[in-house]
């Protein structure tokens, strides 16, 4: 009996030790999922500063109707989400509603991770609870103007713009289109920035994938469109951009898609990259009337600077003409003209880029090329770094309109044009909307009518008398 006794509980205890490594094996894959998850979603730009603590909010997110702070997402129990029940995650993940009720701006996405999975929700909840150290510091709080500082108007937006639908796989496709379509429209969010907005800030269904303006910088058409958009890139390119930002006489990312690759995109799996791949291979073609031909083609080698060396130089540098202009800030790097580095287009590519058959330069569109100008381009992730220096403090209006144009006609798209009024809206941070106005003139009309109700209805009471 007690040798019996004895077996018996060392197979229980054989089968509890089992049974928790298998449980701690689980856990810590659910993590590593959820850790996953969160970089292809991309949480760490919006909810990380450069300077803060991880995922402990505070970034000013600029947009049109003026500037959104992230919140903290740490499991802070005072500051964060640490309080967060797995239902309350997935409201705000996937509704656009936080725990105490209150909406969030869809600054915050949540109308493409509307589309995620309960699993993939319960991995990140687990991560974002397990996973993340917790933070206490409360970030500023987002104070938009009237009306929109009334969180609650949020809610009649969701109506219009909010599919709470999650991800329908197509069984006509095959099973790595599915995974990139779930990927490139949920987590990745890629509609977010690259799909035009209608007047009330809703992405314009119609359009998917068209191209948008970022308020600064310009999210272009990336559909299947040959002259528009990407058609005429290859599934290999797509995939090896996504891994490095650079793809040789075609392109290279800077502002936030740079920092989409550098923080998330980089970090997928090969097959997720080649899926999301080709999923946008093979999007819907969205052609702009005004395009005649692709921006990666425009422009060729040329040597203009030639013809001002020698010659005598103003006296005031801010009366240089393009030549000039080039051959003291771009010549050095860019090459007399134009070709960039010789070594661009190796397996990591290099950091200097030929300016002809360079999408920046190639869109109709030319916000990216005065943003690379003023703000310049800083890439250490994935490959050697990028190094291109912000000019803001160094040209002023006239020179950034006068270099700019100059490198469009002779490098990009001569029928893109680049002006004063331009440059100083993007130094001062891009267009304001104009629904904040639209807004309140409806509130006041709503009112007025309001008014003219309660006055007709008053006197026909008093008619009755």
């Amino acid at each position: 009996m007690k040798t019996m006794k004895t077996v018996w509980s060392s197979l229980t205890l054989a089968v509890a030790i089992c049974a928790g490594a298998q449980a701690a094996d689980m856990s810590t894959d659910i993590l590593k999922r959820g850790e996953y998850l969160a970089t292809a979603g991309d949480c760490i730009a919006c909810h990380s500063t450069a300077a803060g603590k991880l995922f402990a909010g505070g970034l000013a997110i600029a947009t049109p109707l003026g500037k959104i702070v992230s919140t903290n997402i740490t499991p802070s129990k005072t500051a964060g989400i640490g309080n967060y029940t797995l239902e309350q995650f997935s409201d705000a993940l996937r509704r656009g509603v936080r725990a105490d009720g209150e909406r969030l701006y869809p600054a915050m996405p949540y109308t493409s991770y509307a589309q995620l999975s309960d699993d993939d929700v319960k991995a990140l909840y687990t991560y974002f609870q397990q996973g993340v150290a917790a933070v206490d510091d409360k970030p500023a709080a987002t104070d938009l103007p009237f009306p929109f500082n009334i969180r609650m108007t949020m809610a009649a937006w969701n109506l219009l713009f909010l599919d709470g639908k999650p991800f329908v796989p197509d069984g006509s496709k095959s099973v790595e289109w599915n995974r990139g379509a779930y990927l490139a429209q949920g987590l990745a969010h890629c509609s977010t920035c690259h799909t035009p907005r209608t007047a009330l800030m809703g992405e314009d269904k119609s359009q998917p994938l068209a191209g948008a303006d970022l308020g600064t910088w310009y999210a272009p058409n990336i559909s299947s469109d040959a002259v528009s958009g990407i058609g005429n890139w290859s599934q290999a390119q797509i995939a090896e951009y996504l891994r490095t930002g650079r793809i040789a006489g075609k392109a290279q990312a800077g502002g936030p898609m740079a920092d989409v690759i550098d923080n998330s995109l980089r970090h997928l799996t090969e097959e997720d990259r080649q899926a999301i791949a080709t999923y946008i291979k093979t999007a819907a073609p969205q052609h702009a009337s005004q395009d005649a031909q692709a921006a990666d083609s425009f422009g060729q080698a040329y040597a203009g600077i030639g013809e001002s060396r020698g010659a005598p130089l103003a006296s005031d540098t801010t009366k240089f003409n393009g030549a000039q202009l080039y051959d003291a800030n771009c010549a050095s790097c860019h090459r007399a003209n134009g070709e960039g580095s010789a070594q661009w287009g190796g397996k990591d590519g290099a950091s200097l880029p030929a300016l002809f058959h360079n999408t920046a330069l190639g869109h109709l569109n030319s916000n990216n090329l005065v943003m690379a100008i003023l703000e310049g381009v800083q890439r250490k992730a994935g490959g050697p770094e990028v190094l291109m220096p912000a000019f803001s403090n160094k040209l002023n209006d006239e020179q950034l309109v006068i270099l700019s144009n100059y490198l469009l006609q002779h490098y990009g798209n001569p029928a893109a044009k680049v002006t004063a009024e331009q440059v100083k809206s993007l130094r001062a941070g891009g267009e304001t909307s104009s629904l904040v106005t639209l807004a309140r003139v409806g509130i006041v009309l709503v009112i007025v009518l309001l008014l003219i109700f309660v006055l007709l209805l008053g006197r026909r009471r008093q008619s009755k008398r």
